[in-house]
């Protein structure tokens, strides 16, 4: 997108990024920091040895509040919501009345509230959705008033039990409320053992008047160092994760996505809340195959040749028909080789098949791989 700085949101640490040497860019109308001193692909190693920390504070963040705010919440996803254990995160995915995303988030049972977190550049079109689809069920109450940061990578539980005693007791999707002890003040946080690299770590929901002293805190760490949205996206690729806007959005189904897996057996076809939700005939009959079955799939794909490939490169056949585009696609810092997600028919999906990307008006030759292209490091106890 493009923005003069004059019209760009600041976030709550912009001057601590740009006291860091921070290269800061537009990003879902927020200036961004997409890159510090390093670079990208230190940043990138780092995480994957030690600790990043990220700025992630144009995610949206929301409150449903009521006795029936499970149940209307489930009306909108295709997942379990009603048995969600206090305490427990789930992954879901807003849809539309095709079965098309318009998001996907992750939300938390806290107990008193159902806490959400959409991403930034579709948070006021979700809100006002989810306000105008269940407003009358339950309280949907926004939280521009929260920061959040993401401290990423095999060292970060090291890093925030020091600050916070007890964190390393959670596993992988599971959340609390605790205490972290900042050098001159105590700062209260909702935190859960997620993120979004494929690594160990915690997504922190912070007071914005405090985000600061939480940054600052854990930067002091000495496993810590700031990361960018760069290494954030070259990360998550690697993991197989996919990025909302490139490799899913509206036109394009959970099952489409190979995001299945969401969807727990009591919303499929045969379980006790079956269907229910946006879309539900379409995507229930693309998982059962047969004359229902999707048209296509994502894959993800490693170049044969060390040339990256990018998104919206045509992915044709041997004989040069057009079978997709790539969606993301870069050079991945730790498998060191040309990596990338995209679309195509189901009998192009199978692991091993050979396609060209067209980059520059020439055939790179690729094959689909298994996702993640690098073992997930989630702790699960």
């Amino acid at each position: 997108m493009s923005a003069s700085p004059e019209t760009l949101l600041k976030v709550p640490l912009n001057d601590l990024h740009i006291a860091l040497g921070a290269r800061m860019v537009p990003f879902a109308g927020y200036a961004m920091p997409v890159q510090y001193p390093t670079g990208l692909i230190a940043e990138h190693k780092h995480t994957r040895t030690a600790a990043g920390l990220f700025d992630v504070s144009h995610m949206g963040q929301l409150r449903l509040v009521g006795p029936d705010a499970a149940a209307a919440l489930e009306t909108l996803l295709p997942v379990d919501v009603i048995d969600l254990a206090v305490g427990k995160q789930r992954y879901g995915l807003l849809l539309n009345d095709a079965g098309g995303i318009i998001d996907d988030l992750m939300f938390v049972n806290r107990g008193s509230d159902i806490f959400i977190i959409v991403n930034g550049s579709c948070k006021a079109a979700d809100m006002a959705h989810i306000q105008a689809s269940i407003g009358r069920r339950c309280e949907v109450i926004p939280k521009p008033d929260q920061a959040l940061l993401a401290l990423q990578g095999p060292l970060a539980v090291k890093a925030l039990s020091r600050l916070a005693p007890g964190v390393e007791k959670l596993v992988f999707m599971i959340g609390g409320h605790f205490r972290v002890h900042a050098e001159r003040q105590n700062i209260d946080v909702f935190l859960t053992r997620s993120g979004y690299t494929g690594e160990d770590g915690f997504e922190i929901s912070v007071r914005a008047s405090e985000a600061l002293a939480l940054a600052q805190a854990l930067l002091a760490q000495p496993e810590v160092k700031p990361i960018g949205l760069g290494a954030r996206n070259s990360l998550r690729l690697e993991a197989g994760l996919p990025l909302y806007g490139n490799d899913i959005d509206a036109s394009i189904t959970p099952v489409e996505a190979g995001l299945g897996w969401a969807m727990q057996k009591v919303r499929r076809a045969g379980g006790a809340r079956a269907g229910g939700f946006p879309g539900a005939a379409k995507i229930l009959a693309q998982l059962a195959g047969g004359a229902g079955a999707a048209s296509r799939k994502r894959v993800g794909l490693v170049a044969l040749e060390r040339i990256p490939v990018r998104e919206h490169s045509e992915l044709q056949d041997s004989s040069g028909k057009r079978l997709g585009e790539v969606t993301s696609g870069l050079l991945g810092p730790c498998i060191d080789k040309p990596i990338a997600m995209g679309y195509v028919p189901p009998e192009f999906a199978a692991l091993g098949t050979k396609i060209n990307a067209m980059v520059r008006g020439k055939p790179v030759p690729m094959r689909v791989a298994t996702m993640p292209f690098v073992p997930t490091n989630y702790f699960r106890g």
